[in-house]
């Protein structure tokens, strides 16, 4: 995923390690990958951005004095943070704070505070409205930063209780498994009678998304544009920066047409979401901003076919190894690795032992041309339309 989006145009990325950050059952990196985290963006002229955005108990200070200090020495550019011990920590040794939305930010008095204690950066309450960002960004000359894309939280600025109530999985500590996404009934138990609310999530919002507007946020004057994506696909991570890069470049050359956001809003529905909305930029949000379905909307899905061999990079070709299923000429796949990121290509003329094939079935071997680096044991994924039998359920325990 860090790959993915450093090669499809973030200026930044943020991301956490073990403990202390806001997804803590992902598959997170380690305190010692910070060196090489922070060399890799910066080579690519990336900023590098480290969550330690949950609350802290007494008990872990002195860990996350550690992991402060390793940031430090690596070259973190920001650390992401609500909690004042974490905050105290980044004074001590000069690292430059963001604070994270969970700080609920609406109004300059709470600006002028955390400035106050050394804050170089704001993400704005995400119960912002485009007016509220206008005054903010007239009365204060700190870095504004808000999200434009991504999962929404029923709860205020994401400070949800509900999985520690009923499960003793703290979302506040990165832990939480979105109860509020399921499917729920209302029980009267003296008639022994329920109703069951299956035409809309009530608890559970569509993602944010902001390619409609996106040249009125420009307009706006907020400094960064932050992409929520914890715990979604390499796919997801890539696609939907590369349209919103794309959005905003085309922004900038004045070639931001409604046409293009129609495309590109498109593109979006590729991957993962649970249907759009605009949040509270626009409007409070009302029923309409709930999702009507559990789980996943997206257009298209992913399947395995299989993995590359081997790559010769005179003749930019590719040597796959088919493993799952069939691959025709035409066909839309994704290349993943984690050196390589995401490639999302069309397969061009197929080879199989240098004579031109239509296509491969199972236990093949094919080469055809890909002008992008891709390396041994890349996974290889068909991408085909989704069908209602595809639609798939959450997994939780």
């Amino acid at each position: 995923m860090l790959n993915a989006v450093i090669n499809n145009g973030a200026d930044a990325v943020y991301f956490g390690i073990d403990g202390f950050n806001m997804r803590i059952l992902a598959e997170n990196f380690h305190v010692d990958d910070l060196p090489s985290i922070v060399e890799l963006c910066h080579s690519k002229n990336v900023q590098a951005h480290l969550a330690l955005n949950t609350i802290l108990y007494n008990s872990e200070l002195a860990e996350a004095e550690r992991i402060v200090k390793a940031a430090k020495d690596a070259g973190i550019d920001y650390i992401i943070c609500w909690d004042f011990s974490v905050i105290a920590l980044c004074k001590k040794y000069d690292i430059p704070i963001c604070i994270s939305t969970q700080a609920s930010i609406s109004n300059l008095a709470s600006i002028q505070q955390y400035q106050t204690l050394g804050a170089k950066r704001i993400v704005l309450a995400r119960e912002c409205n485009l007016q509220d960002i206008l005054e903010i960004r007239k009365g204060t000359d700190i870095e504004i930063e808000t999200f434009i894309h991504g999962a929404m939280c029923i709860a205020l600025s994401g400070r949800c209780f509900m999985s520690q109530d009923i499960f003793g999985r703290s979302a506040n500590r990165g832990d939480c498994i979105q109860p509020c996404r399921r499917e729920y009934e209302i029980y009267d138990g003296r008639k022994d009678y329920s109703i069951l609310l299956g035409k809309d999530y009530v608890m559970s919002s569509k993602d944010l998304c902001t390619i409609d507007f996106i040249d009125t946020l420009i307009e706006t004057g907020i400094n960064s544009f932050k992409i929520e994506g914890r715990k979604r696909s390499p796919e997801y991570a890539a696609k939907v920066t590369s349209v919103y890069r794309r959005a905003i470049d085309a922004y900038a050359d004045g070639h931001l047409t409604q046409d293009l956001k129609d495309t590109l809003k498109i593109e979006l529905t590729s991957v993962y979401n649970r249907g759009f909305t605009t949040g509270f930029y626009k409007h409070d949000p009302t029923a309409e901003d709930f999702a009507h379905e559990e789980g996943n909307s997206a257009l298209e899905r992913k399947e395995f076919v299989g993995e590359v061999i081997n790559y010769f990079k005179q003749s930019q070709v590719a040597y796959v190894a088919l493993k799952s299923a069939p691959l025709k000429e035409g066909d839309k796949i994704l290349i993943i690795g984690s050196t390589t990121g995401v490639i999302e290509m069309i397969v061009p003329q197929l080879f199989s032992d240098d004579k031109p094939v239509e296509g491969g079935e199972k236990g093949d071997r094919l080469t055809f041309v890909c002008e992008t680096l891709v390396r041994p044991r890349d996974k290889v994924y068909l991408i085909r339309p989704k069908e209602a039998k595809d639609k798939q359920k959450f997994a939780w325990t």
